[in-house]
C-alpha cells in the first residue's frame, strides 16, 4: 500500500508538469483528486489492512492527498499569472478612452413630484401629517359624511380586507387620504378640548380604488390631502391658497379655472382645473377633448366632519383639498398615459 501511494504521488506530479491551460488542469483534478481517482480508491482500501499496517498507510495517504492538492493550487496560480502576463503583452488598453458612466439611482418621478408639492405646501405653512393606508369603513366613509348605502360610495369602488367580519365597520384599503382629516383633527383637539388649536396640515399617501385602468386612472395612486381649520376661515382663503399653489407649481402665467362640484365631506365644493399642457387646450384623450385637466378637488369642511373631528362647527370653519402628483406630472411633462408611472419601463423612468 505504501509503495502504491508513493507511485501515485510521483506519477500524478509528473503529469501535472505538462499541463498548460486551465481546462486541462481541471481535467487533471477530476482524474487524480476526484471521487473515482486511484487515490480515493486507496482510501477505501485502508479498512482491509491489518491494525498494524493501517496507521502508517492512512498517514501516508493523507500526506499524498495534501501534497497533490498543494501542487494543484500552485499550478493553478502559475497558469493564472501566465494568462495575465499574456493578456498584458498581447491586448491593448487605451487609457485615454472615457470610462463607463456610473449609473446613479434616483427617486421615482411620482415620489420626486410628491416631495416637490409638499415643499411648496410647507412654504405656505402646512405641516406634513401621515396617516395609515388601512382604514375602517367608519374612518374612510362614515365620519366623512358617507353614511352606509350613500350613492357617493359608488364613485370609489373599494378593496375590502375584512369585508363582512366587522359588521357595519369593515376594514379596507383607504380610497382617499381624507380619513387623515379626522385623525389629524382629533389629535389636535385632544391637546385642548375646550379650545382646540388651529390646523394647517398636508397628508400625503397612497390610495387604492378598484377601478378600470385607463390612460387617466389607476388602481393605486398617490394623493396629498390639505386641511386648514381655524376661526374665520372662508372660501376666499381656499381659493387664494390653491391659486398660489398652482402658480408656484406651474408658473405665474398658468391658466386655471374653478368648477362647482360636490363631495360629501365638503360644502360648498369645487374642483380646480389646469389648461391641458399635452394638447395646449385643443383637446386630447388625456383631457377627454375638453382642453382642461382636473388636478384637485376641494371645498369647505362640512360641519358634520368638523364635529366628528372634535371641532365646534359653530365656532370653527375650515377648508380641505386633495391632489395627485401623477396627474400634475402629466401636465408638466405632457405625459399621455398615467400607466407609465407603474409600468417600470426604464426608458420612461430614466427621462426624469
Amino acid at each position: 500500500m505504501l509503495d502504491l501511494l508513493k507511485n501515485i504521488e510521483n506519477t500524478f506530479r509528473e503529469s501535472l508538469d505538462s499541463i498548460t491551460d486551465e481546462a486541462a488542469l481541471e481535467a487533471w483534478r477530476l482524474a487524480n483528486l476526484g471521487r473515482n481517482s486511484p487515490l480515493m480508491k486507496a482510501f477505501s482500501e485502508l479498512g482491509r489492512l491489518s491494525t498494524v499496517e493501517r496507521p502508517a498507510a492512512g498517514q501516508m495517504a493523507n500526506q499524498v492527498k495534501q501534497a497533490l492538492e498543494a501542487a494543484f493550487a500552485e499550478k493553478a496560480g502559475q497558469l493564472k499569472a501566465s494568462a495575465m502576463a499574456k493578456s498584458l503583452q498581447q491586448e491593448k488598453l487605451d487609457v485615454t478612452l472615457p470610462g463607463r458612466p456610473f449609473r446613479r439611482g434616483r427617486l421615482h418621478p411620482a415620489t420626486a413630484n410628491l416631495r416637490r408639492m409638499l415643499a411648496i405646501l410647507a412654504e405656505m405653512g402646512f405641516q406634513v401629517y401621515t396617516a395609515r393606508d388601512i382604514e375602517t369603513d367608519e374612518m374612510n366613509f362614515q365620519l366623512l359624511n358617507f353614511p352606509p348605502y350613500h350613492p357617493a360610495r359608488e364613485m370609489q369602488d373599494s378593496f375590502y380586507v375584512e369585508a363582512g367580519e366587522r359588521g357595519d365597520n369593515p376594514v379596507l384599503l383607504r380610497t382617499h387620504t381624507s380619513p387623515g382629516q379626522i385623525r389629524a383633527m382629533r389629535e389636535y383637539a385632544a391637546l385642548d378640548p375646550e379650545n382646540p388649536p388651529s390646523i394647517r396640515v398636508a397628508l400625503p399617501g397612497m390610495c387604492y380604488r378598484f377601478e378600470q385602468i385607463t390612460a387617466r386612472s389607476e388602481v393605486q395612486f398617490y394623493q396629498i390631502e390639505g386641511l386648514a381649520v381655524g376661526e374665520n376661515i372662508t372660501f376666499s382663503d381656499l381659493k387664494g391658497t390653491l391659486v398660489e399653489f398652482a402658480r408656484r407649481m406651474f408658473g405665474q402665467d398658468v391658466r386655471y379655472r374653478f368648477r362647482a362640484d360636490h363631495f360629501p365631506f365638503t360644502e360648498p365644493s369645487a374642483e380646480l382645473d389646469i389648461e391641458c399642457y399635452v394638447c395646449g387646450g385643443k383637446g386630447c384623450p388625456v383631457c377627454k377633448q375638453s382642453g382642461w385637466l382636473e388636478i384637485l378637488g376641494s371645498g369647505m369642511v362640512h360641519p358634520t366632519v368638523l364635529a366628528n373631528g372634535g371641532y365646534d362647527p359653530q365656532r370653527y370653519t375650515g377648508f380641505a383639498f386633495g391632489m395627485g402628483p401623477e396627474r400634475q406630472l402629466m401636465l408638466r411633462y405632457k405625459i399621455n398615459d398615467i400607466r407609465n408611472f407603474w409600468a417600470n419601463d426604464i426608458r420612461f423612468l430614466e427621462q426624469f
